[in-house]
Formats: structure tokens, C-alpha cells, sequence
């Protein structure tokens, strides 16, 4: 008889699989493009400034504030991950807000490095030092919005109560992608510095 029951049990327990959740499968895709992309420019970077013909320039220090802004709005974003899991949805909205608002000002302190860069007269084009330093922070910037967009829909989902401690999907993903462009800026950051 016993028999027959451990056979009946063995028969209803289905087999475990392997699963990850579809929009964290697409997030992981679209972290590991951005790394190989970053990776190849970086590769780049070092090849072509060993050829020489390299101008020598200033980093400006408004990029320095600009990666403590970013280290910030990890931590405002780790903030808004365990308010959603201790269901303190008044401390979620304002880590989140405050999260997307230092990602504008990172955005602006950008910017203002790019003003200061054409100070120095370090352009877009003419030697290509000053051509990888806009193409590396430009296209970090364009990363970084869509961070924000990701970061909108957090919000939007964490007034509308869908973020919660049995629903972190959002705020999880919200808060991987983040975290990668945060890392993300302080490794190009330190490239640039270190490679200069």
C-alpha cells in the first residue's frame, strides 16, 4: 500500500524548472547589450589612443560631483526597495521622486561638463580624445534616461498601490537598472580618469 502512495505522490510532484521572470529575462538581455557595447568602446578607446595624436585636456570636476550625485540616488533608490517591502508607501514615493530627481540634476551636471569641456576647447569632433569623452557621457546620458522612464512608471505604479511587499517585480526591476547605470557611470568615470 505504501508503495502504491509513494508511487501516486512521485507521479503529482511536478518537475522543478529553471524560470525566470520575462521582464527580468529582458532587463538582463538589455543590461548584458549595454556592457558588450560599452566594453567594444572602451577597447576602442585604448586602441586608438595608443596610435597617438592625442589631446591632452581637463576632466571637469563638475563630473566628480556629478558620480556623488549618482552614488546618492543609489541609495535613495535602495531607500524606495525596502520601503515596498515594509509597505511604508509614503517613504516609497518620496524615494522614488527624490531618485528621479537627482537623476535630473546628474543629467544637468552632465551638461554643464560639456560646457565646460568646450571651455577648454575639447570638441565633438577635431582630435579624438574629445570625441569618446562626449560619445562615453552621452551615451550614458541616454542610459540615464531611460532609467528615468523606468523610474516614472515606479512612481505612477507606487501611487496607484501596485508596489507592495507580496508585488516588488516593479520596484525590483526599477531598482536593478539603476543600480547597473550608477555602476555603470563610476566604472566609465574611473576609465576616463585613470586612462586620460
Amino acid at each position: 500500500m505504501s508503495d502504491v502512495a509513494n508511487h501516486i505522490t512521485m507521479v503529482e510532484e511536478p518537475e522543478e524548472t529553471l524560470s525566470m521572470n520575462p521582464r527580468k529575462f529582458i532587463l538582463w538581455l538589455f543590461i548584458v547589450s549595454i556592457i558588450m557595447l560599452f566594453a567594444a568602446m572602451t577597447s576602442a578607446y585604448l586602441v586608438r589612443r595608443a596610435e597617438g595624436n592625442w589631446m591632452e585636456y581637463t576632466i571637469p570636476p563638475v563630473f566628480t560631483y556629478s558620480s556623488v550625485v549618482l552614488i546618492v540616488s543609489s541609495l535613495t533608490m535602495h531607500w524606495a526597495y525596502l520601503s515596498a517591502k515594509k509597505d511604508n508607501f509614503a517613504s516609497l514615493k518620496t524615494a522614488i521622486t527624490v531618485t528621479f530627481a537627482l537623476g535630473m540634476v546628474f543629467l544637468y551636471m552632465q551638461f554643464q561638463g560639456w560646457v565646460e569641456l568646450v571651455d577648454q576647447k575639447v570638441f565633438f569632433v577635431g582630435n579624438p580624445a574629445g570625441s569618446f569623452m562626449y560619445v562615453f557621457t552621452g551615451l550614458h546620458a541616454f542610459h540615464l534616461i531611460t532609467g528615468l522612464l523606468v523610474l516614472v512608471f515606479a512612481l505612477v505604479a507606487a501611487f496607484r498601490l501596485r508596489i507592495h511587499a507580496k508585488s516588488l517585480e516593479r520596484i525590483q526591476i526599477a531598482a536593478a537598472y539603476w543600480h547597473f547605470l550608477d555602476i555603470l557611470w563610476l566604472y566609465l568615470f574611473i576609465f576616463l580618469v585613470y586612462f586620460h
